[in-house]
């Protein structure tokens, strides 16, 4: 999986914690934001100096690190980590993988377009609703719906 890097402000961290870190993400960059931002909270759970590059999401991640740790607290040990080191955003990355059998700690309804068929952003959608994808994408190419980038999109609430 390509890596892509995170900045998330001070501001918007709150608003998560506030809203016990529960969201709705538009796009999937902004799903595998959301969803990196619990692991590395879990990381900095469990070495609270981590550096940027120790904070950095790995492809399997979450398949190798399973962890019983809420959102909330996740999210709250990246705010004290911010607090710390006097910092208004966090810049990290992600090689984050969201694949079936993945379980989703932040995000609790997207939106998204229509993905191509063997992609991994397909692969996301499964995870996220289960085997209705296949209802769903039957529908939007019975009606004609248009795919990919500048597609026609969906809002996905498992």
């Amino acid at each position: 999986m390509h890596t892509e890097y995170i900045s998330i402000n001070r501001h918007t961290l709150e608003r998560l914690i506030a809203y016990k870190g529960e969201c709705f993400a538009v796009g999937t960059t902004s799903v595998r934001t959301l969803e990196s931002l619990y692991y590395i909270g879990v990381t900095l759970g469990k070495n609270p100096n981590a550096t940027e590059e120790e904070m950095h999401v790995g492809q399997w991640q979450p398949y190798d690190q399973q962890s019983d740790m809420s959102t909330q607290d996740s999210l709250k040990n990246i705010l004290e980590y911010m607090n710390k080191h006097s910092l208004e955003a966090l810049h990290t990355s992600t090689q984050v993988i969201i694949a079936p059998g993945y379980s989703y700690h932040v995000v609790k309804g997207m939106i998204t377009n229509f993905h191509q068929p063997q992609s991994t952003l397909l692969l996301l959608v499964s995870a996220f609703i289960g085997d209705d994808w296949r209802k769903i994408y039957d529908y939007a190419l019975k009606h004609d719906f248009r795919f990919l980038s500048y597609g026609d999109s969906s809002l996905l609430i498992p």
